[in-house]
């Protein structure tokens, strides 16, 4: 009798302990609920923010290969806190922002038709990319080597580390996007403005080093007011043996779509690189410029010599990412987001729309875009390896492709 009363009281325990999951007719994921056809999860009763739950379906647990501990890989600049100025606005993602990103900083920058971000400098390297609009651009470096040059939508330019330069806006709304090879941009020592110089030295050594009256700098703004209106500029800068402008190898601009893309071995877009192999001056940043069709993959792969760090343009995207030891986590990406992926970390990018080009930068603090894709490794591998440590047909190993697909459709 007691046997059959504690059998039954197991029984019943066990009932309590594990109930049955319910199977559902459909997630809920994409409603904003952690909700999985399985009869994983619930609804959501306390305080959430819905349109961020809709935004990313895959925080909720949409994927069930997702695993372990992965750190938040993604920020938006529409988190950023924007700084308005007279001439217009500029907010950025650092460190403190994504502190996963080591090496990159970036920034969106906006300027009205004359304003000017003014003439400036910075301990790290600078790279840019316009995005609308058209923009002047003033450069100088230590060896007097000068360029001024109109950029428009594509077109990128690259600072090494401490060269003087100013842009101004050209069209009537402009807009770019900026990138440093330091995470952690906002510290003091980093950038340097001329007011902000001018304004904090004597005016009696201004007057000895210029050869003018102390008068000349009574109007000097101070603090430095960072972005000015102004007029458009006319005035052109004559070149001097002495002091030539930076063409060719030495030049300070690339024009990204004066270019052909890479030719790759897959059919989903276009992929254009932009690094030290064609852009010499640009020694420490290395970038792409990528357009994936809708439904296509960016296919799986790492890359061997630095962080990634994106930004998607346009479009709506979706990449998980492998760092190691079961740990990989699923992001969703639409326009204005950037992220970074751990340097070596194994990751893809899809295409998640049916009907709309997907648009992105991808930087690394390198000299040169590296990657090693899954599919050529396995395919450049003895089959016969592959097929016994992953339990494959062997078939299916020799059938791969031992080009690079880049971008898949």
């Amino acid at each position: 009798m007691k046997v059959s009363a504690l059998l039954l009281s197991c029984a019943v325990g066990s009932a309590i302990a594990a109930p049955q999951l319910q199977a559902r007719a459909e997630d809920k994921f994409t409603e904003g609920q952690p909700i999985s056809k399985t009869g994983k999860g619930g609804p959501i009763n306390g305080g959430t923010n819905h349109q961020l739950d809709l935004q990313n379906p895959d925080n909720l647990g949409r994927q069930s290969t997702d695993n372990g501990v992965v750190p938040n890989l993604k920020w938006s600049f529409s988190d950023s806190k924007t700084r308005i100025l007279k001439g217009g606005w500029v907010r950025e993602q650092v460190i403190q922002d994504l502190p996963q990103s080591h090496d990159i900083s970036g920034a969106q920058q906006h300027l009205k038709k004359g304003a000017i971000r003014e003439l400036h400098w910075h301990r790290v390297a600078e790279w840019g990319i316009v995005y609308a609009g058209k923009v002047k651009l003033s450069v100088v470096d230590e060896n007097g080597v000068y360029q001024v040059e109109e950029l428009n939508y594509g077109d990128i330019w690259y600072f090494p580390k401490g060269t003087a330069h100013t842009i101004q806006g050209l069209a009537d709304e402009n807009e770019y996007l900026l990138v440093f090879d330091d995470g952690d941009f906002d510290k003091v020592g980093t950038t340097f403005n001329i007011d902000d110089w001018i304004a904090h030295t004597p005016k009696s050594v201004l007057a000895k080093n210029f050869g003018v009256d102390e008068s000349v700098f009574d109007d000097v703004p101070s603090p430095n007011p960072y972005i000015i209106n102004a007029t458009v500029s006319t005035r052109n800068v004559t070149e001097t043996p002495s002091t030539p402008v930076a063409r060719g190898n030495s030049s300070f601009v690339y024009r990204t779509l004066q270019h052909k893309p890479e030719k790759i071995g897959g059919d989903g877009g276009e992929f254009h690189k932009i690094d030290s192999t064609n852009f010499p001056i640009s020694k420490t940043i290395a970038a792409t410029f990528v357009t994936l069709k809708p439904g296509g993959l960016r296919e799986l792969h790492w890359h061997p010599n630095a962080e990634e760090w994106l930004y998607f343009h346009k479009g709506k995207a979706q990449a998980t990412v492998f760092i190691g030891n079961a740990n990989a986590r699923t992001f969703d990406f639409s326009a204005g987001d950037t992220a970074v992926f751990p340097d070596n970390s194994g990751h893809y990018i899809e295409n998640t729309s049916k009907d709309e080009d997907l648009i992105w930068v991808e930087i690394y603090k390198s000299d040169r875009v590296a990657d090693i894709p899954l599919t050529q490794w396995l395919a450049l591998t003895p089959a016969d390896l592959v097929a016994q440590t992953l339990k494959v047909p062997i078939e299916f190993v020799e059938k791969l492709k031992k080009d690079k697909q880049v971008l898949i459709g």
